[in-house]
């Protein structure tokens, strides 16, 4: 039945590709972003939870260069081969509020984001994780966050979406 699936989004900039750095050898905006490393444990993570979700899906709000940086960063990666969540399961939108009804299409239960003013938008999901915040971000948007669950890195993750 559709009503018990599990699906999960994630977000790709700071939850899967580390955010950039003043660092131009490894800034994903930088000439060598594909040197970019992952978030520590994100590629493992996700391969592990790719068997406890129906679905695993990414959703990135991005201008065009960076969704190809991002395409090419995947593949380069082999993220598709080392997780289990596969090419056509990456979805791009321009603006944050758009991945709400991206999260709606694909009927999302779970979202993993390190922006809560993004989780503020996903009212249909009903499992919303800040990964990693910046405290500036939490300031902005403190009125969201009773509504979320907020983890400090992929293995706390990992632990809190096994047992939602």
């Amino acid at each position: 039945m559709i009503g018990h699936m599990r699906r999960l989004g994630v977000d790709i900039g700071g939850v899967i590709i580390q955010p950039s750095d003043d660092d131009a050898d490894t800034s994903f905006f930088g000439d060598h972003y594909l040197r970019t490393p992952q978030v520590t444990g994100a590629f493992d993570a996700l391969a592990a939870l790719t068997g406890g979700f129906d679905e695993v899906h990414l959703v990135s709000k991005c201008g065009e260069d960076t969704q190809r940086r991002t395409v090419e960063w995947l593949a380069h990666h082999d993220f598709h081969a080392r997780t289990g969540v596969p090419v056509r399961r990456v979805h791009f939108c321009r603006t944050r509020p758009a991945k709400a009804p991206i999260a709606r299409r694909l009927g999302l239960t779970h979202f993993v984001d390190d922006k809560l003013e993004v989780l503020s938008y996903l009212d249909s999901v009903p499992h919303r994780f800040l990964f990693r915040p910046r405290p500036a971000e939490v300031a902005a948007h403190v009125a969201h966050l009773p509504g979320v669950h907020r983890v400090e890195g992929w293995p706390e993750l990992v632990t809190a979406l096994r047992g939602s």
